[in-house]
């Protein structure tokens, strides 16, 4: 038996024969402090593991660790429960490009593009890239989520001060918002910093730890930066096959603010959004597919299926936290879990006009 295995039972031991009250003392909290039953539980499992780690004696590193995350996650839930019924996309790209570039233009003009189309768009709050797309989206439509760093550092004249600007002690809390919170993401060229977002962006994706979203490739005409990686992936990774060729169709090159946000309105045309509910994948749709679009589905991508068969159906008893919904349709079937790629290719087919009824109903 391992070391780690060994403590675990001391804990467990520790924890039933030595503690018998503080479970009750936790569940008493939790229920003076909340009444739904289902967080209540939640909530007692939160307080119980750092009565866990208490016990365990973790040294003040570890401890410390464990404050600052939680308190920057109770942060960020509160500020961003302000802006909670608003869609969002999130936009990366370097804090060094100056005013005079044509990507600085590129990135304000997407800002605006967005803002005209009612999407706030969320940056990490810095200069170049960051501040071009809050000054064309302007405040109201604007979110900043600033990183804290050793050196002087602090956000964009736009967002700087206000409600609208939230820093981040830790790089992974900070990038688990801006995937969390984004319905879209629009890379422009960068450093080290926006490979990184850009990459672990794709692997959530691809892996299924993100949902499926658009991840928009934006460079100037003629540029090269975004085209080059893309030549890369297919050389590199696909050809030796790191990756698959379909899980290319994750990621789309715009070359236009334009088209960036034409990409993003398709892809949410008949697309609503995605759940798993016992076993199966449910995808909510604005209107029905023809039977023609349905046989046609269950031809192509029979491959993603554990299981043969989709079915459009209506609104499941499961989905019930969700009664806002309920009257999407929804096409549901046993998904594998590992072919996102081509997962996004069903979901080009669902948004095909040509594949969508009149009336939206299943």
């Amino acid at each position: 038996m391992s070391d780690d295995v060994g403590d675990v039972d001391y804990l467990n031991r520790h924890w039933s024969t030595g503690s018998p009250g503080i479970q009750q003392q936790v569940d008493a909290l939790i229920r003076a402090s909340h009444g739904s039953q289902e967080l209540t539980e939640l909530y007692q499992e939160m307080v119980l593991a750092i009565v866990r780690m208490a016990q365990a004696e973790r040294n003040r590193w570890d401890a410390k660790i464990m404050l600052q995350t939680i308190r920057e996650l109770e942060a960020a839930f509160a500020r961003l429960e302000l802006f909670k019924r608003r869609r969002k996309v999130t936009v990366f790209g370097s804090a060094r490009t100056p005013v005079s570039h044509d990507l600085y233009v590129l990135a304000k003009e997407t800002g605006r593009l967005l803002a005209q189309n009612d999407f706030m768009t969320i940056t990490g709050a810095g200069a170049g890239i960051m501040a071009a797309a809050h000054e064309g989206a302007g405040l109201d439509h604007s979110l900043g989520f600033n990183i804290t760093l050793p050196f002087e550092q602090r956000s964009n004249d736009i967002v700087h001060g206000t409600e609208h600007d939230l820093s981040f002690k830790f790089f992974f809390l900070r990038k688990l918002f801006f995937v969390k919170e984004a319905e879209a993401l629009i890379l422009c060229p960068g450093g080290f910093g926006t490979l990184d977002e850009t990459l672990e962006v794709l692997t959530l994706i691809q892996t299924g730890k993100s949902p499926l979203v658009p991840v928009v490739l934006l460079d100037v005409p003629g540029g090269r930066y975004w085209a080059s990686l893309l030549e890369f992936f297919r050389e590199q990774l696909c050809h030796n096959g790191y990756v698959l060729d379909t899980d290319l169709n994750l990621m789309t090159l715009a070359t236009s603010p334009s088209e960036a946000m034409q990409h993003i309105l398709d892809f949410y045309s008949n697309y609503h959004s995605a759940r798993w509910i016992d076993g199966r994948y449910v995808i909510r749709l604005h209107r029905a597919l023809t039977d023609a679009a349905l046989e046609r589905i269950r031809s192509e991508f029979a491959g993603i299926c554990k299981t043969p068969g989709f079915d459009q159906t209506s609104s499941d008893p499961a989905e019930a936290d969700e009664p806002e919904l309920a009257h999407l349709v929804r096409l549901s079937f046993v998904f594998n879990g590992r072919d996102h790629g081509r997962l996004r290719g069903l979901i080009d087919l669902i948004n095909r006009p040509e594949n969508q009824q009149t009336h939206g109903t299943a």
